[in-house]
């Protein structure tokens, strides 16, 4: 018997001379199952006990009472063994989800990558071994996270990989790659993005910025204020940070015009050599309000009509251009307003109206319709 079981399941060995202990795996459809076999002393399957892995007991779930009755019916285990499979057989195809569980040697490559890599950079694995995070830091000392997720025939199939990145994360991959092959990809991405978060750290601690309040790794865009209800909203590009940003000014007309127009007349001056706010402040000719000379709060008027400065994501960004009124609003709080006065009126996505404070003209762009 024991021949043809090799020849059957070659990975379900006997652990004692006796023959009544048997321990392996059990094959099916090219993944292999932990199981255990003890068998009473006079090897009768009828009273014989089977002890499953987690995976296999999943797998089984459902067909426990054929299992049961074939231990009944069963002349000698290799027959069993053979009805076993025709059931795993079955299970596999009616639980998909089930034919992607890793064979054992997964589990002692990704063992043996992680221990080379070093353990103390996973911050996470889950109980399943197939999502890890790592930590990586670049040469400023900032902290990032990887993201990886193995596939059931790693490393012959490319892991998912995710990072908070400003651009694509590129991972070259090939069988043979490890883990910690694509950690050094990952901080060499790092690497090349230094630059980058190095201008935007500078904004972050020399100005107020009014958006976004916490911003990730991957955000590239500032918008950072000037005065009370004027702000500059720069776009940095990750590739090319100290080149000129795209620069778009917010607020009252009368107040950003002429900001505008130096904007345009010194665009020339732009020096690559220098940091992207002393860039600005030359362009603009202004001293950005920074933590150091002014409160926050001051540039942070709530919104005229909703008394808050908060509405979900957004901030008071529609100005009266009235320099008596000056009166900020959110953008939905003041379309919905003038959108119910009866005198308003509308030309393409441009809604006219009078300022719910002043009177005076106002107008702002409907709101795009969400998909």
């Amino acid at each position: 018997m024991d021949s043809s079981l090799v020849q059957v399941n070659p990975l379900l060995l006997p652990l004692n001379k006796e023959k009544t202990v048997y321990d392996g795996f059990i094959t099916v459809e090219e993944q292999d199952f932990r199981m255990r076999i003890l068998l009473p002393p006079d090897r009768q399957l009828k009273q014989a006990k089977l002890h499953c892995s987690w995976q296999l007991k999943h797998l089984l779930h459902g067909y426990e009472h054929i299992v049961k009755q074939r231990l009944q019916q069963s002349t000698d285990l290799v027959s069993f063994i053979l009805e076993l499979k025709t059931v795993l057989e079955v299970g596999l195809k009616s639980r998909p989800e089930c034919s992607s569980i890793p064979p054992p040697r997964y589990y002692s490559q990704l063992i043996s990558e992680m221990e080379t890599l070093g353990w103390d950079t996973l911050l996470f694995i889950d109980t399943e071994f197939r999502t890890l995070r790592l930590k990586a830091e670049d040469s400023s000392g900032r902290q990032h996270i990887l993201t990886i997720k193995l596939k059931s025939k790693h490393p012959a199939e490319a892991p998912e990989c995710s990072a908070d990145l400003p651009v694509p994360l590129a991972i070259t991959w090939t069988p043979q790659s490890t883990l910690e092959q694509l950690h050094k990809q990952f901080v060499l991405v790092l690497e090349s993005l230094t630059e980058f978060w190095d201008v935007l750290d500078e904004l972050d601690s020399q100005t107020w910025i009014l958006e976004p309040e916490k911003p990730t790794w991957s955000d590239t865009m500032r918008r950072i204020t000037i005065g009370n209800n004027v702000s500059i909203k720069v776009e940095v590009n990750p590739r090319h940070p100290k080149m000129l940003p795209e620069c778009c000014l917010l607020g009252a007309e009368h107040v950003v015009t002429p900001l505008r127009n130096k904007l345009n007349a010194n665009m020339h001056l732009w020096n690559p050599n220098f940091s992207v706010l002393h860039n600005l402040r030359d362009v603009l000719e202004i001293k950005f309000p920074s933590p150091a000379t002014h409160e926050k709060s001051g540039f942070s008027a709530d919104c005229g009509i909703c008394y808050s400065y908060h509405l979900e994501a957004a901030i008071p960004d529609q100005v009266c251009n009235d320099p008596r009124c000056g009166q900020p609003f959110h953008q939905a709080c003041l379309y919905e307003w003038l959108r119910a006065l009866p005198s308003s009126r509308q030309s393409f996505n441009i809604v006219f109206g009078e300022c719910p404070y002043c009177s005076k003209p106002i107008t702002v762009k409907m709101l795009a319709k969400k998909s």
